[in-house]
């Protein structure tokens, strides 16, 4: 799936903000991830792998340090850069967002494809899913041209409630 056609839709977005079975989530992200890399020609190690699943625990972005504390916790060392490299690696191939309104990261739900998705992120669960951003991107690209400018690189990240959060009140 390239960008335009990895789109995650409607259904699939409310999919990650309802509850649902993780492990099948994780799973299938899993075996993507590991398709991908081998084509990559690289490899999930332990700690990478153990991180991606640290991720994939819940449709929410964690800091650095959350995810040190858990590796730690795990034997895997309590170093800083630990954390750091394992999750620069999963960005670098695709199988983790950083988002930088949460200066945190979340598992890519969809890494056997390329693509750069708007992230709708539940300011009350803290719950994040990945959106098409081609439509915005495109709307973007063009006003920024009528004034001479070229968008090279663009992250949108929406602040919101998801239907759960709003259904139980929260304001």
């Amino acid at each position: 799936m390239r960008e335009g056609s990895a789109v995650p839709h409607d259904d699939a977005i409310a999919a990650t903000f309802a509850p649902h079975d993780h492990q099948q989530c994780a799973s299938r992200v899993l075996d993507e991830a590991a398709t991908r890399l081998a084509g990559q020609g690289a490899r999930l190690t332990p700690v990478r792998r153990r991180t991606l699943e640290i991720l994939l625990e819940s449709h929410r972005a964690m800091g650095a340090y959350e995810v040190l504390d858990r590796l730690a916790a795990e034997g895997f060392g309590r170093q800083p850069p630990v954390a750091y490299r394992a999750l620069e690696f999963l960005v670098t191939h695709g199988l983790a967002h950083r988002l930088q309104r949460l200066n945190a990261f979340a598992a890519c739900l969809h890494p056997g494809h390329d693509h750069h998705p708007a992230f709708l992120i539940c300011r009350s669960c803290d719950k994040v899913a990945e959106a098409a951003a081609a439509p915005i991107r495109d709307a973007l690209t063009a006003v920024a041209a009528q004034g001479g400018f070229r968008v090279e690189r663009a992250t949108v990240e929406a602040l919101g409630l998801c239907a759960t959060c709003a259904e139980e009140g929260v304001a």
